[in-house]
């Protein structure tokens, strides 16, 4: 069975598109698992279904980890999804999307080429608790749990000179967190600006996270130790955020790189 895909990176956190009309009926696990494996699929931190809008109902997105497990959204992968639906000219400049966290808000504020520039509201983060002693194996460590839209464990560091993605592994199958959670190490550069590091939940290491630097941002300005706006520094480059109201405002880039199909055994 052969699956389209488009392939897109929002601050090199790349994600595989299909049209939901285009792929075949499989089980969307075992395709997502497939699809995303690097070594032996096309390679992604996620695919993406994508149904157009329709009837006056905007346009709806599934997000699948290389895990096979669907979460509830990624802000980069959302804008990777807003990118497709403009270049397929099914959206203008702003666009609406359904995902697993509610209705997003995207704005077209530039494009050249296959690459776009949006800003989406992220939506109204939640702290649950903050400076929570989480006890690990060989240590007890101090984080704030949020949820922005999907689960969030934000710890502060001095630098990141220690094994931080192994600590990773351990934070996200915590006994705390039945569902698993992600993870943000967290460097304060100042007032405005912050170094992130993310193991992400069902996809481990990436470059980039847009909701993890959401509950980066969320947890240092709730700590005081940060003003709106922030930019947060990843390895991938910069993606900018404004927390003046109860939603919180990401901008950042989205880029189309590739189109295919992946030969799926079922």
């Amino acid at each position: 069975m052969n699956i389209p895909f488009t392939k897109a990176h929002g601050a090199s956190n790349d994600f595989l598109l299909s049209w939901a009309e285009s792929v075949p009926d499989v089980d969307l696990s075992q395709a997502a698992i497939a699809i995303c494996d690097r070594n032996r699929g096309v390679g992604a931190d996620g695919w993406l279904l994508v149904y157009p809008p329709s009837a006056g109902q905007p346009a709806r997105i599934r997000l699948f980890n290389p895990d096979g497990g669907e979460v509830e959204m990624s802000g980069n992968g959302t804008r990777c999804a807003a990118a497709l639906l403009a270049d397929a000219r099914l959206a203008g400049n702003e666009i609406e999307i359904v995902t697993g966290a509610g209705l997003k808000r995207l704005t077209l504020t530039e494009r050249s080429g296959n690459l776009f520039q949006f800003e989406m509201n992220m939506g109204v983060p939640q702290v649950e608790e903050s400076g929570v002693a989480l006890q690990l194996k060989e240590q007890v460590r101090l984080v704030t749990i949020l949820n922005v839209g999907n689960p969030q464990c934000a710890l502060f560091v001095d630098d990141f000179g220690f094994d931080w993605k192994t600590l990773g592994a351990e934070i996200e199958r915590h006994p705390r967190f039945p569902n698993r959670t992600n993870v943000s190490f967290i460097k304060v550069l100042d007032k405005h600006s912050l170094d992130v590091r993310f193991f992400e939940r069902g996809a481990g290491f990436t470059m980039s996270s847009g909701t993890g630097s959401t509950g980066a941002v969320v947890a240092a300005i709730h700590r005081g130790l940060a003003t709106s706006p922030v930019t947060v520094h990843t390895l991938a480059g910069p993606l900018q955020f404004r927390w003046d109201a109860a939603e919180v405002m990401m901008t950042g880039p989205a880029e189309l790189t590739a189109r295919g199909e992946f030969f799926f055994a079922a």
